[in-house]
């Protein structure tokens, strides 16, 4: 068998520059050909059902990588509550590289992609609620205080994301990670 030219890593993250900055609509089919360095028609032989299940796949390889990096972060029993936080805090700020990139859930959630992607993107911010959540129990907070805490904390992350790019001010989106830290380390 041939080898791949183009590894299945690099066109994950090509689908995903282009997504996360076009939305779902504005992505054409010529700007995720040249993201991925593949042919029109090449593209079309890996996802044959076209645009919908490339952007399925990118949600897919994003939330693998949530749940392994920042998700088991945070639930890591090993880890005091506040080693978890900072590290998991890290890791989003790795995924949204210091503010610069959008939030997949929100560009896929324009126009005719939340009907599309709304399974998927309702289920992936109940995750992050989850998660936070018991990230709160673990720092000794009743359950609905806790619960309540990490609703904020994904309010404040993805308005944040918004509010960066809107500004081109990077430092929204830290000192609001900085700001979600010391609200759990109160």
């Amino acid at each position: 068998m041939r080898p791949q030219k183009v590894l299945d890593k690099e066109i994950l993250e090509g689908l995903t520059k282009v997504f996360r900055s076009k939305g779902y609509e504005g992505a054409s089919l010529k700007e995720l050909s040249e993201a991925t360095g593949l042919k029109k028609a090449s593209l079309y032989h890996r996802f044959p059902n076209g645009k919908q299940e490339m952007a399925n796949a990118v949600l897919n390889h994003l939330g693998n990588w949530v749940e392994e990096n920042v998700f088991n972060t945070l639930l890591d029993e090993n880890l005091t509550p506040s080693n978890r936080l900072k590290n998991g805090l890290f890791q989003i700020k790795t995924l949204y590289d210091k503010g610069h990139n959008s939030c997949i859930f929100r560009a896929l959630s324009m126009e005719s992609g939340l009907e599309l992607f709304e399974k998927q993107i309702m289920q992936g911010m109940n995750k992050w609620i989850a998660v936070f959540s018991e990230l709160g129990l673990a720092f000794g907070l009743q359950e609905d205080i806790a619960q309540k805490k990490a609703l904020q904390a994904l309010v404040e992350i993805q308005g944040s994301l918004v509010v960066t790019k809107i500004m081109r001010d990077i430092s929204i989106f830290e000192n609001t990670l900085k700001n979600i830290e010391q609200e759990y380390l109160r």
